[in-house]
């Protein structure tokens, strides 16, 4: 029942060669239908949203909540816009980057803090009172200070994958704060919630692109997301 566990794990466009291309074949039961009411571009970004949707079912989560977020790139903002969309109480999103902390603002968030200029510990505290309900790692490499973040009792969702950095954490903190912590993997079962919400318009994930570039302008594409030039990025096929 682990999908996402497979010990012979594949994705096409990751592990299998597929996605940057003008056809892809897949087999029929990687397939999910949307409806053509969904605007193309937020259908566009299913796949990810769904990978938010399946850690956000992690972690218990009630309507007013404080949800801070480390990492506002596409993947923390979505975060963002997911937890919006569920009644949390102050989206706060971390970076170290101004044009996406700016960008953030844009979308909805509550507050975005520069962690290069200012003590994000003691803001996020000061914009919560005692912490974060829940934080959101969403770089890969930030456990050490999410569970600076989080309040006594709180939740911790650990969603980057940086394979090669072994950060420091403090596990007295995590045991004597009763901290719970989440490792989330693209989500289990996620696809039919995350449709539902992108039927019903609760989330609409294209608010985050900022370019749109034919096929035969990848590398293009590439170097902009590298170089935090955009924020996200549609291929398209047909250009």
């Amino acid at each position: 029942g682990l999908d996402n566990q497979c010990t012979s794990y594949q994705t096409i466009g990751t592990t299998l060669d597929g996605g940057f291309a003008p056809w892809m074949r897949a087999p029929a039961r990687a397939l999910w239908p949307i409806s053509p009411d969904v605007a193309r571009d937020d259908a566009a970004l299913f796949e990810p949203l769904a990978c938010a949707v399946g850690s956000v079912k992690r972690a218990p989560f009630q309507a007013g909540d404080n949800v801070a977020i480390i990492g506002a790139g596409p993947m923390g903002l979505l975060f963002a816009l997911l937890y919006r969309s569920m009644g949390a109480g102050k989206v706060i999103v971390l970076d170290m980057a101004s044009y996406r902390l700016e960008f953030a603002l844009g979308v909805g968030v509550d507050a975005a803090i520069n962690v290069a200029q200012h003590d994000a510990v003691a803001e996020v505290k000061r914009l919560t009172g005692l912490g974060a309900d829940i934080v959101v790692d969403a770089v890969g490499n930030q456990i050490g200070t999410a569970v600076k973040l989080v309040r006594r009792g709180g939740q911790v969702i650990l969603f980057g994958l940086r394979a090669h950095d072994n950060p420091q954490v403090n596990q007295y903190t995590i045991t004597r704060y009763d901290l719970t912590l989440h490792g989330t993997f693209v989500g289990l079962h996620p696809f039919a919630q995350t449709i539902r919400m992108l039927e019903s318009g609760a989330v609409q994930p294209a608010v985050l692109v900022t370019h749109r570039l034919p096929l035969s302008a990848l590398g293009e594409g590439v170097r902009l997301m590298r170089e935090q030039g955009a924020m996200k990025v549609l291929i398209e096929t047909h250009l």
